[in-house]
């Protein structure tokens, strides 16, 4: 596959009729759907479930997503998700990319930044990463040229 950066975190994707517009293709929120799920995986994968984010009482909140929609999925078409985790300030804020693929012709429907803020769960409000954050998702931070 040729993803933008080494060593991703991948999950698959299937299109279902109930993921296409009228239009004829995946509609755009659907794709920040599988932005969510694919952040969610990578998120349990490194040892930070809602479990854990309900036993520290703090959670990573979107605050911001910018995505470039560069070609449509469409029904029955079978997708790769990949994730990287391109900074973070180990204080209050983590960012990642994605990218979409369709492996059979390779072609990328999507990349996307988004940007997270650490919050007390109680509160709603930012509040500092506990040290279960940094350690978990701190060594998943890629260097990016």
């Amino acid at each position: 596959m040729n993803w933008d950066l080494a060593t991703p975190f991948v999950i698959d994707l299937s299109v279902g009729a109930d993921d296409i517009d009228g239009l004829g293709h995946a509609n755009n929120a659907v794709y920040v759907t599988w932005l969510e799920r694919c952040a969610w995986r990578h998120s349990q994968r490194l040892g930070l479930d809602l479990t854990e984010y309900r036993r520290l009482n703090r959670a990573m909140a979107v605050v911001r997503h910018e995505i470039d929609y560069l070609a449509a999925a469409y029904e029955n078409d079978e997708l790769q998700m990949a994730t990287w985790i391109v900074d973070s300030d180990q204080r209050l804020k983590m960012t990642r990319r994605f990218q979409l693929i369709r492996p059979r012709d390779g072609m990328t429907l999507l990349r996307a930044h988004t940007t997270f803020c650490c919050i007390d769960l109680a509160s709603g409000k930012p509040k500092r990463m506990p040290p279960e954050f940094i350690d978990g998702y701190g060594p998943a931070v890629m260097s990016v040229s």
